[in-house]
């Protein structure tokens, strides 16, 4: 075989990293997004916040300032990030954010702790060492204690319990049966129940024997649950021998109780959303803006870059380029502002009847379209999308929640499945408690409002809803 040199031309898109760094910070939520910028704070000398006034804005002949974000921006599509001037200093806005407190304000400093609030079993060891049982019975107790599960139930058998222990503890089952029954009488009812049902009817023997159902009730949570569950009212009545206003009386009893006694102890951190985006109305006019509480301000370090300007030493370079990666950073953040700006007011044009008059009145509205208004790619408008907030005069909601594909009307329109789904909520809210609505008649009921809606879809969404079919939403 003869060999040979041949040369090839082919053509490669090449991802460079500042548009790299584009395309991941559109892509990150506001937490995520503090959070890179503080790892960028401690990793690079060239950048700081705005309101740190140590140092004032560099202002390098290879500098221009850029103008803050407006619903008005040109295009910013990351990748055109390599065409526009390096911006070093990121602009005031322009609208006012919350003013700092007075310096002269006496509580400055002293801010308020919430105690910690103890956890069940702390609490239920607390009870224990309270109580007036004998130390060998306050142990036996404890390892119960232990047992329970974050419901505060003992899922685990007593015969298994007392097969772990090791034999030179002496401990017999009657001792831990007994040990049970000094447990579920600690403190609220219901902990240390091995089951729904005992659950329950701990509670009601809790409660004074002259409340009105309570004996039918704790018949009903003992023998009768099942029955209850399924809302088979006719057989519940025909069993117990009682009437409506009796057995109502019991399931009024019943609903009230706690099934999980154990999520009064539980710890859940509060989750909070920063919105991005404000939605607000001017004039008759649906406008959105920044939120300035989710913008990081930053700019170039003018010490760090006026002793950089002054060195010349080949190891300057490794501080040229984390000048560079400042800029990058700066200029990047503000273009991902500027593009969620433009796409949250795309969307508050498109989806304005709902900013008037609730998820009834949302229309159909795909990726497609708003990458087609804005110019954007449909992948860049996925990453505006995805993790982005706005709070309007209705709630906060996701970028995400606006866009939803649409079911054809007789007219020839669409509807969007959004709005479906408040109407199949309207209409369940609506129906008759003794009669709820089936899947097929709230489909006949869409139909006649111009709608064609299958049954399974509507089952469909209101599964999605989390709302119970027609035989368990039935009541007395």
């Amino acid at each position: 075989m003869k060999h040979s040199l041949q040369l090839r031309q082919s053509q490669q898109l090449m991802l460079t990293p500042q548009l790299q760094q584009a395309i991941k910070l559109l892509q990150l939520s506001t937490l995520e997004i503090n959070q890179e910028t503080a790892r960028l704070l401690d990793e690079n000398p060239f950048l700081e916040r705005e309101d740190d006034n140590t140092n004032q804005t560099y202002s390098g002949n290879s500098s221009t300032d850029t103008p803050a974000p407006s619903s008005s921006a040109e295009s910013s599509e990351p990748a055109e990030a390599e065409s526009r001037n390096d911006s070093n200093e990121w602009p005031e806005p322009s609208f006012s954010s919350t003013s700092a407190s007075s310096p002269d304000d006496e509580d400055d400093g002293y801010s308020e702790v919430a105690a910690e609030k103890p956890s069940m079993r702390e609490h239920l060891l607390w009870e224990l060492n309270m109580s007036q049982m004998d130390p060998r019975d306050k142990k036996i107790v404890g390892l119960l204690i232990d047992a329970l599960d974050e419901n505060a139930y003992l899922s685990q058998p007593l015969e298994e319990i007392v097969e772990l222990l090791p034999p030179e503890l002496d401990i017999t089952l009657d001792d831990l049966e007994t040990a049970l029954v000094q447990l579920q009488h600690l403190d609220a009812p219901g902990i240390g129940a091995r089951n729904l049902s005992e659950c329950l009817a701990l509670q009601l023997r809790d409660m004074p024997e002259d409340v009105p159902g309570r004996d039918l009730a704790l018949t009903i949570v003992s023998q009768y649950l099942d029955l209850l569950a399924a809302r088979d009212f006719s057989k519940l009545k025909k069993t117990l021998r009682c009437d409506d206003d009796a057995l109502r009386c019991a399931q009024d009893l019943i609903v009230h109780l706690q099934p999980k006694p154990g999520s009064a102890f539980e710890h859940r951190a509060a989750d909070y959303v920063v919105p991005d985006v404000l939605v607000e109305r001017h004039g008759g006019i649906w406008r959105a803006r920044l939120n300035p509480e989710a913008m990081p301000r930053l700019r170039i370090n003018q010490v760090y870059a006026n002793i950089l300007q002054q060195r010349n030493e080949k190891n300057a370079q490794e501080m040229a380029g984390q000048l560079q990666e400042a800029r990058w950073f700066i200029k990047n953040l503000q273009q991902r502002f500027e593009t969620i700006l433009r796409v949250s007011q795309a969307i508050v044009e498109r989806q304005r009847q709902f900013f008037e008059h609730g998820d009834i009145a949302m229309r159909p509205l795909v990726l497609r379209e708003i990458a087609e208004q804005l110019e954007l790619h449909e992948s860049t408008i996925s990453r505006v999308t995805t993790q982005k907030f706005m709070l309007t005069p209705r709630g906060i909601y996701e970028f995400k929640y606006f866009f939803g594909s649409g079911l054809a009307t007789e007219a020839g329109g669409a509807c969007s499945s959004t709005a479906i789904r408040a109407l199949i909520k309207q209409l369940v809210s609506e129906e008759d408690a003794k009669h709820p609505l089936t899947d097929s008649r709230m489909s006949e009921i869409l139909a006649q409002q111009g709608i064609l809606v299958a049954r399974r879809t509507v089952a469909k969404y209101r599964e999605g809803m989390n709302i119970l079919p027609v035989n368990l939403r039935k009541s007395l």
